[in-house]
């Protein structure tokens, strides 16, 4: 079989390491990387440190509108499927990389597989959503992280073609807790101590494109008599400049980090900060209390279970929510056994039998 896999945004460099591991052992794989993230912070580290295969395309669409960026996306992953004609194209998340690659193999009557498939915030207003709904409706395959989401799919009609097979950054984490999570060289020259800082990360539209919300997110973190370390994406950036936005004392910018960073990061933080579904997955599974800079989240069982809490862009209820955020003492597995890949891979074998 030869699978196409369309990917070209952070989150989503994290997912392929798992599952193309496994998927190259019996399959082809021709990776094509949109560029929707493609400076070093944001998508060359994570090839190299999680020993990504190269991309075999790489499309360099770079920033823009939904628009611009999808329209790019589309003409270039159409061309790579003209050339690579493929069995399946595999797509994963909720970006526009996502929409993109579904959409192209829908167009020329490809098969679609999607990974973190029935994934739900129920906010139409989100653009991931949107994403993730469109691909859902095209996808042949539709690989879930929980059962909630395969309960989101059942209750949109979609039944066919559901498999739950868990989280692949799971699988990811798995990996990286088997050598002892390296710490980096470049964190030491922060000297933070373990359970001394918050972690805080922002890059959601909604938090950072809204008038008022950033500067919001921005008061709170200056009132938190923790050392803030705050990893700043591009957007974030560009948003903070663009509104004469500073920076508290307490708040620590630094660039993008890498997955290593990141992990060690988190796992030596009082409480993670942050409105990255990623990361609130990453924070239950390394044990670190949760504060999420929105209304709602697709994972919900981290807050069923008190690691996670919700609140929105209010700087007394964020301030609040860091203060008395604690470890509860109930810490049940959640989104599979880091073996997701492993299971997706054999899904897909099925198909060519």
């Amino acid at each position: 079989m030869t699978v196409l896999t369309v990917v070209g945004a952070r989150p989503q460099f994290i997912k392929v390491a798992a599952v193309s591991r496994c998927l190259r052992r019996v399959h082809r794989e021709v990776l094509v990387h949109t560029g929707q993230h493609y400076d070093d912070g944001m998508s060359a580290v994570f090839f190299r440190e999680l020993e990504l295969p190269e991309p075999d395309e790489h499309l360099g669409v770079g920033s823009g509108t939904h628009a611009e960026q999808t329209a790019r996306m589309l003409v270039g992953v159409e061309a790579a499927i003209a050339r690579v004609k493929p069995d399946l194209v595999l797509v994963y998340g909720d970006t526009n990389s996502t929409l993109a690659g579904a959409l192209a193999a829908a167009k020329l009557g490809v098969p679609i597989a999607h990974v973190e498939a029935g994934m739900r915030s129920h906010d139409a207003r989100m653009p991931e959503e949107i994403n993730r709904i469109v691909a859902d409706r095209l996808s042949a395959l539709l690989f879930c992280s929980s059962a909630a989401s395969v309960a989101n799919l059942r209750a949109e009609g979609i039944t066919r073609g559901v498999h739950l097979v868990g989280d692949v950054m799971a699988d990811v984490l798995r990996a990286a807790a088997s050598n002892g999570h390296p710490r980096s060289a470049r964190l030491g020259p922060l000297a933070l101590q373990a359970d001394r800082y918050v972690l805080a990360t922002v890059h959601r539209a909604a938090n950072t494109d809204e008038p008022g919300r950033l500067e919001a997110v921005v008061a709170a973190l200056g009132r938190i008599p923790d050392v803030v370390v705050l990893p700043l994406h591009p957007r974030t950036k560009k948003s903070l400049a663009a509104r004469g936005i500073a920076t508290p004392a307490n708040v620590r910018v630094l660039d993008p980090v890498g997955y290593r960073d990141m992990i060690a990061l988190i796992q030596s933080a009082r409480v993670v900060v942050t409105d990255s579904g990623g990361v609130q997955k990453e924070a239950y599974w390394l044990g670190v209390p949760c504060v999420t800079l929105r209304d709602e989240t697709e994972w919900i069982e981290t807050v069923e279970t008190g690691w996670n809490r919700l609140v929105p862009a209010d700087p007394d209820r964020i301030v609040d929510a860091i203060a008395h955020a604690t470890r509860p003492s109930s810490h049940p597995p959640l989104y599979g056994d880091g073996h997701a890949a492993e299971r997706i891979v054999e899904v897909l074998s099925e198909r060519v039998r």
